[in-house]
């Protein structure tokens, strides 16, 4: 998964499943005492809580308030901070307000070269996960004006020519292939909650999204060397199109990626020129 804001490097930029960088940015933190790690492909070590799996909600983010849990989870899934760093508590928040505003940004629509871009989040009521962990709970929990539930999963669907630093998809060709073609990005799940099938959900509905924008090919970048992410998404419909060149993977200096194909079922598209979009955020209050 990739990281939207400039707050880390493509070579830092770690996720579970997808590996795209939507900002385009690579500059590397300057200060050497934050360190990062990588996170393990395999979650076979965590032990999942039972959860109720009729309480989990996937659906595009409505709310600031569910915006900036997104972006808190995916700074917590992206990178891990040394927790005897100094101050880290303050450097995380820092992270996070950095996405939070670059998200915000591309779903209003202000940032170039993307047509659309929509937050689609995995929730769960907090009751579901009050024995799980404490930190996801307190870092990722919003209101919906019901009750308190915690984004457990997030991705973005960008509907785009391309991402910024990455190969692009040759399909469909000619006319119309800014509205047609859409990639994922920044796709995560919160350790805790591995092998409940939340990838599967995320992209499911990221599919059924697309499919209202009128989009036929879908895309999603992945580094070699991540087979839970290459059998989700394969298990999921798609398939390699191509491999990103050796030599821009080391002028880049991050892993070597793979691109991956979709093709949307043509019954479940709907035409363009029927749907009247509105930004989820355009009349939400802001987070405080």
């Amino acid at each position: 998964m990739a990281f939207l804001c400039s707050s880390l490097p493509s070579s830092c930029s770690i996720a579970i499943f997808n590996e795209s960088n939507t900002d385009g940015s690579r500059s590397c933190l300057s200060n050497p005492s934050w360190r990062f790690r990588f996170r393990p492909v395999a979650a076979s070590h965590i032990c999942a809580p039972a959860i109720d799996k009729s309480t989990f909600v996937i659906s595009e983010t409505v709310s600031e308030d569910e915006l900036w849990a997104a972006a808190c989870l995916r700074v917590r899934t992206f990178n891990e901070l040394n927790p005897s760093s100094y101050n880290i508590q303050d450097h995380r928040r820092y992270l996070a307000e950095r996405e939070f505003e670059a998200l915000k940004e591309r779903i209003s629509g202000k940032r170039e070269g993307f047509t659309r871009v929509s937050c689609i989040n995995a929730t769960l009521p907090l009751s579901q996960l009050s024995n799980s962990s404490e930190d996801l709970c307190s870092s990722c929990k919003f209101s919906d004006g019901i009750e308190d539930r915690v984004v457990v999963g997030s991705l973005d669907l960008n509907q785009c020519r391309w991402l910024p630093d990455e190969i692009a998809g040759t399909k469909p060709e000619g006319i119309g292939v800014d509205f047609a073609r859409a990639y994922l990005s920044n796709v995560c799940v919160a350790k805790e909650l591995h092998r409940n099938g939340v990838g599967y959900k995320l992209i499911d509905k990221s599919k059924r999204v697309a499919g209202e924008w009128g989009i036929t090919d879908m895309y999603v970048h992945v580094t070699v060397d991540n087979e839970a992410a290459k059998r989700l998404y394969m298990k999921s419909g798609f398939e390699k199109e191509s491999a990103e060149p050796a030599w821009q993977a080391r002028y880049l200096n991050r892993p070597q990626r793979l691109l991956l194909w979709l093709a949307l079922s043509t019954s479940s598209i709907m035409s363009i020129k029927h749907l009247c979009w509105l930004s989820p955020l355009a009349s939400i209050k802001s987070h405080p």
